[in-house]
C-alpha cells in the first residue's frame, strides 16, 4: 500500500514535468504537457488578475486594467519567481511561453482592433485646432527629452540592443514617453463625468494625436532597424500602403458588411466569422511586411462602419478578449519583467530619472500648452494629469521593442515601472488638481454618478475595455 501511494505522489509530481524524447540531452515538451500547463496557467492567471484588480480598485481607487498590470508583474520572476522560483518554473516553463505569447498576441491585437471600433471621429472634428497646442506639446517635449538622455542610456550596457545607432534609440524612446493611454484616458474621462465636456473632448482629442504619432515613429523604428534596406522598405511600404488601402478603399468595401448587419438585426455567427476572418489577415498582413499585428488590428477596427455593427462586436467580442485573452498579454509581458535586474543605485537613479523626465515631459508641457492656449491653472493641470498616463498602450509599445530586440531586458522593466506609475496617479491626481474643486463647485457631477449621454456609448465601452 505504501508503495503504491508512493507512486501515486510521485506520478502527481510528474504531471508538470516533460514525457517527450530527450533531445540535446533536455526532456521535451509533448503537445499533451502544453496543452497541461496552459489550462493551469489560465486559470492562475485569471484568479490572480481578479483578486489583484479587486485590490486595486477597494484600496486605490483603479480600475480593473491596473491591477490586472499589477498581476502580470506579480506572476513573473520580480515577485512570484522571487519567492517561490521552483513553483513558478515548474507553472511557467519557458518551452511553453511560446504558446502564451500566441494567445497574448491575439487578444492584444483583438483589444486594438476594438478600441479602433471605438474612436470618436467626431472629437478630432470638434475640437482638432484646439487640441494641437497641447497635442503638439505632448509630442515634442518627450522627444526632445528623448534626445537629451537617450545618449547616456545607450553608454550602458543592457539598456539597448548592441549598435543600435542614437536615431533609432531616441525615436524609440520618445514614442515611449510621447504615449498617451487613450483607452485609460477615455474610461476616466467617463468614470468622472467629463464625456460632454471641454476639457474631456480637448483631452480625449489630443490623445489621440499623440497615440498616432507615437505608432507611426514605432512603425519607422522598426521597419529601419536590423533588417537592412530590402526589409525597411517593405515594411515601410507595406504599412503605409495597408493604411491608405484600408482608408481610401478599405472603409468602402465594409460598408455592405455593416448594411448585411443592419438588414438582419444582429451580428449573425457567419458574419462574425467574417470579421474575425479579417481581423486575422489584417493582423497578419501587418506581422508579415515586418510591422506588427496591432497595426492591422487597430486600422481595421477604425475602419469598421459604425452603428450596429460594431455594437453587436463589442457585445460578441468584447467579455472575452477584456477578461479571457488581455489577461494573457499583461502576464507574458509580467514574465519578461524582471525588477531584480534594476539592481544599482545607479539604475535606480536612472529609473527615477526615466520617471520624472516622462512626467515632466508630459504632464508638464501639456499643462503649460494648456496655459498658453488660454485654459485656467486648474483646467491644465487637470489635463496634464490625464495626458500623462501611458497604461496598456505603453506595456504594447516595449513588448514590441523587446521581441524585436530594441531594448533589453533592464529597459523593458524601468518602462514598465514608468507605465504603471504613471497610470496610476492618473486618476487620483486629476482628482486632486481639477476634479474635488469641480464638484464642490457644482461643475462636475458626484464621481460616478453620471451617466453618459447615448451618443457616448462606443467611448464608454473603450473605457470598459482599459
Amino acid at each position: 500500500m505504501t508503495d503504491i501511494w508512493n507512486h501515486l505522489l510521485r506520478t502527481i509530481g510528474d504531471v508538470m514535468g516533460a514525457h517527450g524524447p530527450t533531445v540535446g540531452g533536455v526532456q521535451s515538451y509533448v503537445p499533451g504537457d502544453f496543452s497541461i500547463h496552459f489550462f493551469l496557467q489560465i486559470a492562475v492567471i485569471l484568479l490572480t488578475c481578479r483578486v489583484v484588480g479587486w485590490l486595486a480598485a477597494r484600496f486605490l481607487g483603479q480600475p480593473q486594467v491596473v491591477g490586472e498590470m499589477i498581476a502580470g508583474v506579480v506572476l513573473g520572476p520580480s515577485l512570484f519567481g522571487l519567492f517561490f522560483p521552483e513553483f513558478q518554473a515548474a507553472l511557467f516553463p519557458k518551452e511553453t511561453r511560446n504558446v502564451l505569447y500566441v494567445g497574448a498576441q491575439f487578444g492584444v491585437g483583438l483589444y486594438m482592433f476594438l478600441v479602433g471600433t471605438t474612436l470618436r471621429l467626431d472629437h478630432f472634428r470638434s475640437k482638432a485646432r484646439s487640441a494641437f497646442g497641447v497635442s503638439a506639446a505632448g509630442i515634442v517635449a518627450p522627444f526632445l527629452f528623448a534626445a537629451a538622455i537617450t545618449p547616456f542610456l545607450l553608454d550602458i550596457p543592457g539598456l539597448f540592443a548592441e549598435g543600435l545607432g542614437q536615431g533609432p534609440a531616441t525615436l524609440f524612446m520618445g514614442a515611449c514617453i510621447a504615449l498617451t493611454a487613450f483607452p485609460m484616458l477615455a474610461r476616466i474621462i467617463n468614470e468622472r463625468g467629463l464625456a460632454n465636456t471641454s476639457l474631456g473632448t480637448l483631452t480625449l482629442t489630443a490623445g489621440a494625436f499623440d497615440d498616432a504619432v507615437s505608432w507611426c515613429v514605432l512603425a519607422i523604428v522598426l521597419a529601419t532597424f536590423g533588417g537592412g534596406p530590402g526589409v525597411a522598405l517593405l515594411a515601410i511600404v507595406g504599412g503605409v500602403g495597408f493604411a491608405l488601402f484600408m482608408a481610401v478603399i478599405g472603409r468602402r468595401l465594409l460598408i455592405p458588411l455593416g448594411r448585411a448587419v443592419e438588414a438582419r438585426g444582429e451580428l449573425t455567427h457567419t458574419l462574425l466569422a467574417v470579421v474575425l476572418m479579417l481581423y486575422a489577415l489584417s493582423a497578419f498582413l501587418m506581422d508579415a511586411v515586418g510591422i506588427h499585428a496591432v497595426f492591422g488590428g487597430f486600422l481595421l477596427g477604425a475602419c469598421m462602419p459604425r452603428g450596429l455593427l460594431t455594437e453587436e462586436i463589442k457585445k460578441k467580442i468584447e467579455p472575452m478578449t477584456v477578461v479571457f485573452l488581455l489577461p494573457m498579454f499583461f502576464t507574458y509581458s509580467g514574465l519578461n519583467t524582471q525588477l531584480t535586474t534594476v539592481n544599482s543605485l545607479s539604475l535606480l537613479a536612472i529609473a527615477l530619472g526615466i520617471l520624472l523626465a516622462s512626467i515632466a515631459a508630459k504632464l508638464g508641457a501639456c499643462w503649460l500648452a494648456a496655459r498658453l492656449a488660454g485654459e485656467d491653472n486648474r483646467t491644465a493641470l487637470g489635463i496634464g494629469a490625464l495626458m500623462n498616463a501611458r497604461g496598456l498602450m505603453e506595456l504594447i509599445i516595449i513588448n514590441i521593442g523587446l521581441q524585436k530586440g530594441i531594448i533589453g531586458p533592464t529597459l523593458f522593466a524601468i518602462m514598465v515601472l514608468m507605465a504603471i506609475v504613471t497610470t496610476v496617479m492618473a486618476g487620483p491626481l486629476f482628482e486632486l488638481v481639477y476634479g474635488r474643486k469641480a464638484r464642490e463647485a457644482g461643475e462636475l457631477g458626484a464621481l460616478g454618478a453620471e451617466p453618459p449621454a447615448a451618443d457616448a456609448a462606443p467611448t464608454v465601452s473603450l473605457g470598459k475595455l482599459a
